[in-house]
């Protein structure tokens, strides 16, 4: 189904929507891509740093001389936000946890882990939690870690629900969501990816019933789900794949 007119703003989701996790996206997709800018705004959200979005979307991009002015991007699950202009990113707003806030989520999740009888991995690829400032975030494996580990440890979120429950007890004035395949991001109260695009309406002044969003964690517990449930219109893919199905169909 083709994207009505009136949309003026397409979101996407990144790891497992645009590319697979912490992977660049292929050139197709980034010549997609080129091709949607061309007619569309279009922000990508995601609970990765802004460092890990520029080596994973815009340096593809970049590759295949795509503009960017229409490109805006919302790093840590849109805990800050990044444009383009002038030749160069410039960072609009940025919600950094306080030192406090940091050592409160990391001793949380030194109780909590073994609460939830997680068992540690022999061999990390990466940090465990990692700060990434506006955000905090547990990898099962490490950030860096290879998808065919990744991919089978917790498909169906059972056990990251289960840390999730314990940590809750421990952070409840924190927002804490499972993301990726191995991941638990923890942000400021109220910062999810609602919290982004309802910046996006603020910053790009646009209506959000002129915004459509993509994403393949739009199920119950998924953190894209607060998009789901602001009311914005969403269409959910399995893989990059089926992203680029609907990207076609939109051109």
């Amino acid at each position: 189904m083709p994207v009505p007119l009136r949309k003026q703003l397409i979101v996407f989701d990144l790891d497992e929507t645009l590319s697979l996790s912490k992977t660049p996206i292929d050139k197709e997709m980034a010549g997609l891509l080129k091709k949607l800018l061309a007619r569309y705004k279009v922000s990508v959200i995601s609970g990765g740093l802004w460092e890990q979005m520029r080596t994973q979307l815009v340096a593809p991009l970049l590759e295949c001389d795509t503009p960017l002015e229409n490109l805006f991007i919302f790093p840590t699950c849109g805990a800050c936000f990044y444009t383009h202009h002038d030749g160069g990113w410039v960072c609009v707003y940025e919600n950094m946890f306080t030192q406090e806030e940091k050592k409160k989520i990391f001793d949380a999740f030194d109780k909590a882990l073994p609460e939830a009888h997680f068992a540690y991995p022999k061999k990390l690829y990466g940090e465990l939690i990692e700060d990434r400032g506006t955000q905090v975030t547990f990898s099962a494996f490490g950030q860096r870690a290879p998808l065919a580990i990744k991919s089978k440890w917790d498909p169906d979120m059972a056990k990251r629900k289960h840390i999730i429950e314990k940590l809750v007890k421990y952070i409840p004035e924190f927002e804490i969501r499972a993301g990726g395949s191995t991941s638990i991001d923890v942000t400021i109260q109220g910062i999810d990816k609602a919290y982004g695009v309802r910046q996006m309406e603020t910053h790009l002044k646009i209506p959000r019933h002129a915004i459509l969003f993509i994403g393949d964690r739009l199920h119950p517990g998924g953190n894209d789900y607060p998009v789901k449930e602001l009311g914005v219109q969403c269409r959910s893919v399995r893989g990059p794949e089926d992203t680029k199905m609907l990207v076609r169909s939109f051109l």
